[in-house]
């Protein structure tokens, strides 16, 4: 296994701009929780601070295909630099505004400035892509390789933020993640070998990547993808205290993460055959089932119950990252090589989304008829996921098949 990932660091530059981006990638998932955590301390609300972090959502959802559209066509040096400027500004005004009492506007404000986050995630796939477009089967590796990254982010970024959070001041996890975006995104901009050439001719027509009918696909099903995650999240909290044992909730979610970490770690070593397209279906109809389990234990009460959660969760786990990084693939084939960031970038935008619709749904239904209601959220999620994948194939198919053709027309091109 580990010979198939020294393999795709023996580049020059690899571990560089891969390290530098795991930095830059930590404040994504710090800072929702953080400005929950910073305002519930700091005026008593988790009603405004939830309004704050969906707030960040939107706006990052608006802004941040616009960024990488930018970083396509100008270079990831010349727009990411000046996009985490922006961002560090408004969280640092954001986190004043916090501390002297301004007013509630003030705080929304600064949250929308903070939407303009570079998307590093999709850099660093590009850069990899840039590298091994021609090598699919370390190019897999390497995307493989990338979702166990993500997945880390999302385990160590959130526990990271709230404890420094209620250990030290309100401000800091925030502040921290600030930090990280600063270090993290110069180091990897510093990284000019790698960085992947531009090409301005091909934004002329100002037509964006998500036009590509198998995107939309993939963007309508990260939707459902990212309200599975989002209910989940919330839900599992609830369910846990409905147990009288909150604190069991961190550890039950990180076995989640854990088990979508194994699954990407061993499908990265695996050199695959066959149609993308089915192999996507596949993973999301694989999310869907695991969904049944996870429903079927939380019936069961106590202790037992988050044991048998917990169970659920980490089988549900094993199906997330082989779908993430067949999808980060199927983008790769779908969009030209100049709107790959942005392409990618819509995915996560997709992803950010949903998290934020399963969040408020999951929320609702908890509210309204208990915890162990509130995973029915993420199983209708699931369902709509799968559903929307089987209706898109055949557009996923058409793009791979006319993708295939250009590629042999350049080939016989330059032949």
């Amino acid at each position: 296994m580990l010979s198939s990932y020294r393999q795709i660091f023996a580049a020059p530059g690899t571990l560089a701009f891969s390290a530098s981006g795991l930095i830059a990638r930590l404040p994504i998932s710090m800072t929702g929780i953080g400005i929950v955590t910073m305002v519930a301390q700091t005026r008593g609300s988790f009603g405004l601070g939830g309004a704050l972090s969906a707030v960040l959502a939107v706006s990052a959802a608006v802004l941040g295909p616009r960024v990488s559209w930018m970083v396509d066509r100008y270079g990831q040096r010349r727009v990411a630099l000046p996009a985490m400027a922006l961002t560090i500004a408004s969280a640092s005004a954001l986190l004043a505004s916090a501390r002297l009492g301004a007013p509630d506007w003030t705080l929304f404000l600064f949250a929308v400035g903070m939407g303009a986050m570079p998307s590093t995630g999709s850099m660093v796939r590009a850069r990899w892509a840039n590298l091994y477009s021609s090598q699919p089967p370390r190019l897999h590796t390497a995307y493989s390789f990338e979702a166990v990254v993500d997945e880390l982010c999302f385990i160590v970024g959130p526990i990271l933020a709230v404890w420094l959070a209620t250990a030290f001041f309100p401000e800091a996890g925030l502040a921290l993640a600030g930090v990280f975006l600063l270090v993290g995104v110069v180091l990897f901009t510093a990284q000019r070998s790698t960085e992947p050439p531009v090409h301005p001719s091909a934004h002329r027509s100002g037509e964006s990547a998500i036009r590509s009918a198998g995107l939309q696909v993939l963007v309508a099903t990260f939707v459902a993808v990212g309200a599975i995650f989002g209910s989940v999240e919330v839900v599992t909290v609830a369910f846990a205290k409905a147990q009288g044992d909150t604190a069991s909730s961190g550890p039950v979610l990180a076995v989640y993460a854990a088990g979508s970490c194994l699954a990407g770690a061993v499908f990265g070593t695996l050199r695959l055959t066959g149609s993308m397209a089915v192999r996507f279906l596949v993973g999301v109809t694989a999310m869907a089932a695991s969904m049944v389990p996870l429903v079927i234990a939380a019936r069961m009460h106590g202790t037992g119950g988050l044991v048998a959660v917990g169970a659920a969760l980490f089988i549900a786990g094993l199906a997330i990252s082989p779908t993430l990084i067949t999808a980060m693939a199927l983008v790769e084939r779908l969009v030209p090589a100049a709107k790959l960031t942005e392409g990618m970038t819509w995915t996560t935008t997709g992803l950010a989304l949903g998290v934020a619709l399963g969040s408020s749904a999951g929320g609702w239904v908890v509210d309204a008829a208990g915890a162990r209601a509130g995973y029915w959220v993420a199983l209708g999620a699931a369902l709509f996921g799968a559903l929307v994948a089987y209706a898109g194939l055949p557009r996923l198919r058409g793009g791979l098949d006319r993708a295939e053709e250009k590629a042999e027309e350049l080939t016989e091109a330059l032949g």
